[in-house]
């Protein structure tokens, strides 16, 4: 009997195995036979973010903690000063040499207003100086101010002129020095926050843990500010350093055309004084034959 319900049983178990396997077969196809719900543009979305938040700066950015908020900000806002100064310094682009060559030759023929007008119709802070200094001479000219007041008044009126105009070039440059300056400083206060972070968890997990495990994770996280810090500062500096050179050799061409531009004026006014000198003396000297003629 007992060996009976032995194979009965097993007999039993095998068919209950096969039943399963079968209706499991056949769950399965059922399951394989249902056609899956197409992905939403949202799922899509969702996707693409978490494959660009898990690397590049992006990455640093989310994993650098609070500080790294701040150093998006000066990043953004440094970026915005470089294009708007490269906008501004291209009127530098313009051919001053072949401008002032003109001016001087026109103040070499005695033709201020054409000067005056071929710099009114010229872009660019050179030509805006140079017009400065040809209208003030123009107009102390007229009034009748001899050399001396005309020269020092058009030096004074270049120089004021020339000093707005820089200032101008300048603007916002103190911002990119300011960037470059405190955007490493603050991603150093971000990483010594985060080693405190991190060491204040070796603690906690002490014991429970790999250390080195827990303080590289940690270390490394800290360390984003840094990075970032110096990714935004250096550029920041870099563009700083090109834009004073560039102001500056400006400011040295815009000094060495009004040194000219003085220096043309002053043999023009020369010119003048001597003209005037040589008329007066020579109309005495018809006069006295003509007195003796009428004597006789």
């Amino acid at each position: 009997m007992e060996p009976k319900d032995l194979n009965s049983s097993d007999a039993n178990a095998t068919l209950d195995s096969n039943a399963t396997d079968a209706n499991g077969t056949g769950s399965a196809g059922q399951g394989n036979e249902t056609v899956p719900a197409d992905p939403t543009w949202w799922d899509g979305v969702k996707a693409w973010w978490d494959g660009v938040t898990d690397s590049g700066l992006l990455k640093m950015l989310m994993d650098g903690g609070g500080f790294m908020w701040p150093l998006l900000i000066l990043a953004i806002v440094g970026l915005a000063v470089v294009i708007e100064r490269f906008r501004s310094l291209k009127m530098l682009d313009a051919d001053d040499d072949s401008l002032r060559q003109k001016v001087i030759d026109l103040l070499s023929d005695d033709k201020p207003e054409e000067a005056l007008e071929i710099c009114e119709n010229s872009r660019g802070p050179a030509a805006a100086v140079l017009a400065n200094g040809l209208r003030k001479y123009l107009v102390l000219k007229k009034l009748g101010h001899d050399q001396g007041q005309i020269e020092e008044q058009v030096v004074k009126s270049m120089e004021s002129y020339g000093v707005h105009i820089v200032s101008a070039l300048e603007r916002h440059l103190p911002i990119l020095a300011t960037i470059s300056s405190v955007a490493p400083m603050l991603g150093f206060l971000g990483t010594v926050a985060g080693m405190i972070t991190a060491f204040d968890d070796i603690v906690l997990k002490m014991g429970e843990v790999n250390i080195v495990e827990a303080a590289a994770s940690g270390i490394s996280i800290a360390l984003y500010t840094t990075a970032f810090g110096l990714i935004v500062g250096i550029p920041a500096y870099l563009f700083f350093n090109y834009f004073s050179s560039v102001i500056n050799s400006f400011v040295l061409q815009v000094e060495s055309t009004a040194a000219e531009l003085i220096e043309v004026v002053t043999v023009r006014l020369t010119l003048d004084r001597s003209e005037k000198e040589s008329a007066r003396t020579a109309k005495p000297k018809r006069g006295r034959p003509a007195s003796k003629k009428t004597e006789e």
